[in-house]
């Protein structure tokens, strides 16, 4: 490295960069050098624009781990905290990214690439970039002394339905129950807890869709991938700037339901717009599905009643809309490197206090031998009989 391409110069140049966004050549980072009163030679100059180029194009340092196939996270807790699953769970990577002063710019850069803003005034932010990965950031005092910024990296293939059951993830002896659910036009919750593998199952389970059916997807971020002829994916949006051009999932939902959907699928409930996909369901659009955080399938109906009451529903509201909306609630669990279906369960019984969840099969962990409870899977059975009639 050339004497005079110290830390202050390179810091001093990025800042320069930074307030005058655009690409980083070398007729820019001259420029922005000229202005420091330093003087450059030709190779110091050109090491100079590849380190910066590095630095300020993608995500900078982390754009190669980004890029690693299978990586489906990554996590910077600080400067030199920076992990990464590739499947796995998450592992400490030998990598550094400098300072907290770097850890921060590339956080607000990023978040401007996604058209939003990150600062004291505006202290975390979740957006999506460009290529399509997530992150979500949070600048100190809000996360302690560093820069927090967390990467959820979409698949560019998704799997199929008989590529989840030779993996295990899909058990051979609920399989078929499971292809008759979505053919029979069963309307369908995907439960679990973060990186269970929801939106993988629910992709694949589309995937099964007869081909004349016209699939209609809201989420809050496109993350789906459906291996079918007909879909229509909607994406809500989060207001600029300025607070303006805010599009909810509630809004998408009641605009996909004027498309005239065959299948309403909503990528993840986690709010009011839960509201308006139980009415569909409860209003003739059959094989509909989604996915929701719970804990277990028994806790669904309570997670749903706490996301009704945002949208002014009362649990008793939320507990009979669910029971006659819901055919089957599919819970999956996550266990070190392992994830899969645990528990397929049916709603029996509604009251004021709440919604009965009767398990038709389940297992203690992913990739355990499973049990059906036969009483309730002939419940289950005598549904999809009557709604393939």
């Amino acid at each position: 490295m050339s004497e005079w391409l110290d830390a202050s110069l390179v810091a001093e140049v990025r800042k320069t960069l930074l307030d005058n966004p655009g690409p980083v050549t070398t007729a820019a980072v001259a420029e922005a050098v000229q202005r420091t009163g330093r003087v450059l030679g030709s190779s110091a100059l050109l090491e100079l624009v590849n380190r910066l180029s590095a630095q300020l194009s993608g995500a900078g340092p982390l754009q190669s781990v980004l890029e690693v196939a299978d990586t489906t996270d990554v996590f910077v807790n600080g400067p030199r905290e920076i992990f990464a699953d590739v499947g796995t769970g998450p592992r400490l990577l030998d990598l550094s990214l400098g300072s907290e002063d770097e850890v921060r710019s590339l956080a607000v850069r990023l978040a401007a690439l996604g058209g939003r803003r990150l600062d004291d005034s505006s202290p975390f932010v979740d957006v999506r970039l460009p290529d399509g990965v997530r992150m979500n950031a949070i600048v100190p005092p809000i996360s302690g002394d560093h820069t927090t910024i967390s990467f959820r990296v979409p698949r560019h293939a998704g799997f199929t339905f008989e590529q989840l059951r030779t993996g295990g993830f899909i058990p051979d002896d609920v399989h078929e129950i499971l292809s008759t659910a979505v053919r029979s036009r069963a309307n369908i919750l995907i439960s679990g807890g973060t990186g269970t593998g929801k939106t993988v199952l629910l992709g694949a389970l589309l995937g099964l869709v007869d081909s004349d059916h016209r699939i209609v997807i809201v989420e809050d971020s496109r993350e789906l991938i459906v291996g079918h002829s007909h879909v229509v994916q909607l994406a809500a949006r989060q207001a600029n700037v300025e607070g303006g051009g805010e599009v909810t999932l509630t809004d998408l939902v009641r605009n996909a339901l004027r498309m005239r959907p065959d299948r309403l699928v909503v990528g993840e409930c986690r709010g009011a717009e839960v509201r308006d996909m139980l009415t569909a369901l409860n209003t003739g659009h059959e094989g509909g599905s989604a996915t929701i955080h719970a804990n277990t399938a028994e806790a669904v109906p309570s997670r749903l009643a706490a996301l009704g009451a945002l949208a002014n529903m009362s649990p008793q509201a939320v507990f009979s809309q669910f029971s006659t909306a819901i055919d089957l609630v599919i819970h999956l669990r996550r266990v070190g490197a392992d994830r899969g279906i645990t528990e397929l369960a049916i709603p029996t019984r509604e009251s004021s206090s709440g919604v009965t969840m009767e398990p038709v099969w389940g297992r203690p962990s992913p990739l355990s031998e499973g049990t059906f409870n036969r009483r309730a899977l002939s419940r289950f059975e005598a549904v999809l009989e009557q709604k393939a009639a």
